[in-house]
């Protein structure tokens, strides 16, 4: 084998394990430190497709979405809301056309996702566990 050949095949390895850990990135729910209530992937389901507008404990609940192009937003679309990320925008014009709804507000990081949940107790939204910090409460997705 070639010299050549077998360091294309290096970087190539290295590179699809590289793409493949920053596509494995664990989401997390983070809500305030006070948030007492109960939170599960349904409740999180509900929330985020604006079929409930309360927490279990019957405080107000704000969700925040990631931009469109984020990889954390089409992986929690389709792993969390069981939808695709264009389903999930199909879904939010229908309800906005009708005026049944308004769609989350979206940040386009995870920084600023915890620094409006640190602000905010009645916030909730979804960051790479890697990214939290104790400023927020991250509940496990799974």
């Amino acid at each position: 084998m070639h010299v050549k050949t077998l360091y294309k095949r290096l970087i190539g390895t290295v590179m699809g394990c590289a793409f493949s850990f920053v596509a494995s990135a664990e989401l997390v729910l983070v809500v305030h430190p006070t948030n007492d209530a109960s939170l599960d992937v349904k409740a999180a389901q509900r929330i985020f497709l604006g079929k409930e507008n309360k927490f279990s404990n019957g405080k107000e609940a704000i969700p925040i979405n990631q931009s469109p192009d984020s990889t954390h937003r089409s992986s929690f679309d389709t792993n969390t809301l069981g939808r695709s990320s264009t389903q999930v925008a199909a879904y939010w014009s229908k309800l906005v056309f009708t005026g049944k709804g308004i769609p989350p507000k979206e940040v386009s990081t995870d920084s600023e996702v915890i620094a409006i949940v640190a602000d905010n107790q009645n916030a909730i939204g979804y960051v790479d566990s890697a990214s939290v910090t104790s400023a927020v409460k991250a509940i496990p997705l799974n």
